[in-house]
């Protein structure tokens, strides 16, 4: 599967030319808007590329694997039964890279473009995408193709066997998500654990007659001694990242010889590669709801409000836009722009109450009595200079005070002394600075949220009145509003975009207000009835279910708890259970391929739910769900079985999750 695009293609060729202009003012409203994005590389590729593309993770060139083909075909298969087109791709690099499909509409382009613009935005100033390349030049393209020549030069080494490294790859991504994804990829190891020392091997060293040792240090002794220090183990930290553990100790199980043998060069290189692909790819997927929640809120902005998109093609994006955010399930689109949309109406709303309560005879018990909120709406309106931007009201621009921070004054005098240089009623925020697009778009005025500030809760008035030491500054409600400081909004969703990942974004503003508003509920499976029901529409029940498909990418969170349990230099992993069972079969097939990694036999502790068939029975009779019963397992591989025992109460306790340690469903554990 070649991934080299044919750039001189004829109908690329004309439809590169067609979207310079969409490209260029896409990037500079992006930029008034107060985006700052990587700079932007576009290329038009026709369907055939686009899901090369899409199959390698956005990129051109990744290392040789069967997973890229299959990727490919189910693309292909979705887009031909129509589960969905895709319109773009775009990667995390400086510069980024965006492919455009050819066969799109001049709308769907534009929406395209527009989207891209923000998630670049998002991959610049998003603390999380900077813990992997830190203060270095990102150059992901470039390094994901030396990754790519490496491993297909091992591949072709005639002295390594093709079988022997596409096998040691698979087991090396079937982990790519067992890293510590908190700590840069840079960071030293997260535990300073040390070994409980054999003492066997001590006494091996030493001058003893055969029958002191037996008299003294009898294998009852040492094996009761061992077990005491296996016990000892210092479990309370386990390591989360376990591909870098496991390449710490570089150890992989030789068939031929049946035991644990050190890597070869080539095994440690290709690890090493497979984990640094794994730590750059890590940000995407911890902040994928953010990211595309933000790029379609901008996306919407720009193509609707600020209208981007003709009107002739306004109709076109509107429909595919609604498809995006109506696709049913986990809707990271929706539930993005939503959680979004709330920070900078609660920001604005914040801000408005604020100077509302400052307000002579205003306080936080009297508040939704003393003001009248349709007055106040009308005072938020912006001029009709700043709301209605066309060719024909220019003066009208001009005549507002010099130096008027809303206005763009040179953008205005050159639209002014020559109109062909600014086309003011395409491009109508030419003509406006970032402070005046604020105040043009101030939430609390669209439609759907003019009530928002009235659902203000008193709880949050007395809160904002309790560290209110210039109450009484306003002597009107006019002077109060002239005060609110439009931009408010857009300042505070740049900030959480700086520093929050998924989980922390929907921990911190997941709401009841919010979940009311939007209509969330959970809905699970039901033993007594055996379908799917609603569960609760309480706001922490919804945000511990989205926090569960949030923590660790979606996948079950494992940890290596002993590298030497029970003094026998067997692995003993640790899944961080809250409540979600793991799916044991796949459980299985996970270990078989660490077992491959690590030399030796593998331990993974766990917890299942049993039922009693006669508890079930009763609670379907009594339409109640039943109650599981708990046991803790240990399932042990060594290479050839796996067995499994009960786990000791102690250690059943210390895989128990804590409140913000979230696990997910299992069934998605394996790539």
């Amino acid at each position: 599967m070649t991934t080299r695009l044919r750039r001189f293609r004829r109908a690329a060729r004309e439809e590169a030319e067609r979207l310079e202009e969409p490209v260029r003012e896409a990037a500079a409203l992006a930029r008034k808007l107060g985006l700052d994005p990587y700079p932007v590389n576009y290329w038009v590729v026709d369907y055939d590329e686009m899901n090369q593309l899409i199959a390698y993770g956005g990129f051109q060139r990744r290392y040789p694997h069967w997973r890229w083909g299959m990727t490919y075909d189910r693309q292909q298969k979705q887009d031909q039964f129509g589960m969905g087109k895709a319109f773009e791709i775009v990667n995390n690099d400086d510069p980024s890279h965006a492919f455009l499909q050819e066969s799109n509409t001049l709308a769907d382009q534009k929406a395209v473009i527009t989207h891209v613009e923000a998630h670049a935005d998002f991959f610049r100033n998003n603390e999380w995408f900077s813990r992997f390349s830190g203060d270095n030049d990102l150059d992901a393209a470039a390094m994901l193709e030396r990754h790519a020549e490496t491993i297909q030069r091992y591949v072709d080494d005639p002295d390594v066997d093709r079988e022997t490294v596409e096998r040691f790859v698979d087991a090396v991504t079937c982990l790519e998500d067992t890293i510590d994804q908190h700590r840069p990829l840079s960071a030293d190891p997260d535990t300073g654990r040390t070994q409980p020392e054999d003492l066997r091997e001590r006494l091996d060293g030493m001058d003893l007659s055969a029958a002191v040792r037996e008299a003294v240090f009898d294998d009852e002794w040492l094996d009761d001694l061992a077990e005491a220090e296996a016990a000892a183990a210092d479990l309370d930290h386990p390591r989360s990242d376990v591909l870098g553990f496991l390449r710490e100790h570089a150890t992989v199980y030789d068939e031929e010889a049946g035991e644990a043998v050190e890597m070869e060069s080539w095994q440690k290189d290709v690890l090493d590669l497979l984990r640094r692909e794994a730590y750059y790819f890590a940000p995407q997927k911890m902040t994928k709801t953010m990211n595309e929640g933000w790029a379609a809120f901008w996306e919407s902005l720009m193509m609707g409000e600020e209208r981007f998109a003709g009107e002739d093609e306004f109709l076109t994006y509107a429909d595919h836009q609604s498809r995006v955010l109506g696709s049913p399930g986990m809707n990271p689109y929706k539930l993005g722009k939503e959680l979004w949309e709330y920070v900078e109406n609660t920001t604005n709303r914040r801000e408005v109450a604020d100077k509302l309560l400052r307000v002579e005879g205003v306080t936080w018990r009297n508040f939704h009595d003393a003001v009248d909120f349709e007055r106040v709406q009308s005072l938020l309106e912006p001029p009709a200079a700043i709301d209605t931007v066309r060719s024909d009201t220019l003066d009208d621009l001009a005549a507002l005070p010099e130096n008027d921070p809303r206005v763009d004054w040179e953008a205005l005098d050159r639209a002014l002394s020559d109109p062909d240089a600014v086309d003011v009623d395409r491009y109508p925020w030419k003509v406006l600075t970032y402070e005046g697009l604020a105040e043009r778009h101030f939430s609390l005025l669209k439609p759907q949220y003019r009530g928002f500030l009235r659902r203000i809760r008193r709880s949050e008035l007395e809160q904002l009145s309790r560290y209110m030491f210039d109450d009484e500054k306003y002597a009107s409600v006019e002077e109060a509003i002239d005060d609110v400081d439009k931009t408010a909004g857009w300042d505070r969703m740049r900030e959480v975009r700086r520093s929050h990942n998924d989980v922390t974004f929907v921990d911190a503003f997941l709401s009841p207000e919010f979940v009311e508003e939007n209509h969330y509920f959970t809905y699970e499976y039901t033993r007594a009835t055996g379908d799917f029901r609603v569960a609760s529409t309480d706001h922490a029940d919804v945000k511990k279910k989205l926090l569960l498909q949030f923590t660790n990418f979606g996948k079950p969170t494992i940890a290596v708890f002993d590298d030497n349990f029970e003094n026998r230099g067997e692995l003993l992993l640790g899944h961080r259970y809250n409540g979600i069972t793991l799916d044991i079969g796949e459980a299985r097939d996970v270990l078989e391929r660490i077992h491959e990694l690590w030399g030796r036999p593998v331990n993974l502790m766990t917890i299942r739910k049993e039922f009693d068939e006669h508890e079930v029975e009763v609670a379907r009779r009594r339409n109640r769900e039943p109650e599981p019963t708990e046991a803790g397992v240990r399932i042990r591989y060594d290479g050839g079985s796996f067995d499994e025992f009960e786990l000791d109460p102690e250690l059943e306790e210390r895989i128990q999750a804590s409140d913000v340690d979230y696990d997910t469903k299992p069934e998605e554990w394996l790539s």
